[in-house]
């Protein structure tokens, strides 16, 4: 079993429904799905689009689907139906395996890393995170890697409230700044 689905059922659920006086354990906050995107809109090579989903099915362990523009912007020089970016959406076990990944390897990895601030989280508890360089996952080998990238994590969870949401990430171990 991941550690933050084990940590979440052991010492998060209790602590929330201490916390903010839920009367039933399904009340209590939990992780819905983790969207992982990366845009390509100005990457005119096919081949560096290709590496592009390669890492991102890599890192994720599930395939990249690509994303089409819905509408032709001039100023950004883009067409209609053009690819503009690879998204991952993980449920279930996988997402679990991710987040442990994100927050145990990923995120201590990065450049100048001080904590998530916490003006990432949105009104209803969901958090979005932004990855500057793709090489931080352990899945990623320094010296095959040419093209760097950066990607976008989007954490959804059941939280009704900023506070809920972060209250509930902070108990799974993700390093929320104070």
């Amino acid at each position: 079993m991941s550690v933050i689905k084990e940590r979440y059922q052991k010492e998060a659920i209790p602590a929330l429904k201490k916390e903010f006086e839920y009367s039933n354990i399904l009340a209590v906050p939990k992780i819905i799905k983790v969207v992982v995107n990366s845009g390509v809109g100005r990457i005119v090579d096919e081949k560096q689009r290709e590496i592009v989903q390669k890492s991102l099915s890599a890192i994720t362990g599930q395939h990249a689907v690509p994303r089409r523009a819905k509408k032709a912007i001039a100023s950004f020089k883009t067409r209609l139906g053009q690819i503009i970016g690879y998204s991952v959406t993980l449920r279930g076990a996988r997402m679990y395996e991710f987040l442990d990944r994100l927050v145990g390897i990923a995120l201590p990895r990065t450049r100048d890393f001080k904590g998530i601030p916490a003006t990432a989280f949105d009104g209803r508890g969901n958090l979005t995170i932004g990855v500057k360089e793709h090489i931080v996952f352990p899945e990623m080998i320094g010296e095959d890697v040419r093209f760097i990238f950066g990607l976008e994590v989007t954490i959804v969870t059941t939280a009704r409230t900023k506070e809920e949401g972060m209250s509930l990430l902070r108990s799974l171990g993700f390093p929320i700044q104070t």
